[in-house]
């Protein structure tokens, strides 16, 4: 699967570019973060290890106005710890 794994450029774009170059400055200060770090962010691909600390995403889902979970172009599966304890062997 191919495409970046949050919809911060996504958000970025729907803004008119005068308030887009002020947003790529504000927002990093506002996340506590560098400018080059904010640009990797936008830039994780879905597949790759890399990711965004969980508070850093609740706030740009706030910035921009999204719902929890809104952020994310993927969707997380696993099994439930139950599942889990079913199929581990004994010890």
């Amino acid at each position: 699967m191919k495409g970046y794994k949050y919809k911060i450029n996504e958000c970025l774009h729907d803004l008119p570019m005068k308030d887009y170059k002020r947003a790529m400055k504000i927002i990093p200060k506002v996340l506590n973060i560098s400018e080059n770090t904010f640009h990797n962010y936008r830039n994780i691909q879905i597949g790759e290890n890399k990711d965004i600390p969980y508070e850093k995403v609740r706030k740009l889902e706030i910035i921009f106005g999204l719902k929890e979970r809104k952020l994310e172009n993927y969707r997380i599966e696993s099994k439930t710890i139950i599942q889990l304890l079913k199929e581990a062997p004994f010890d």
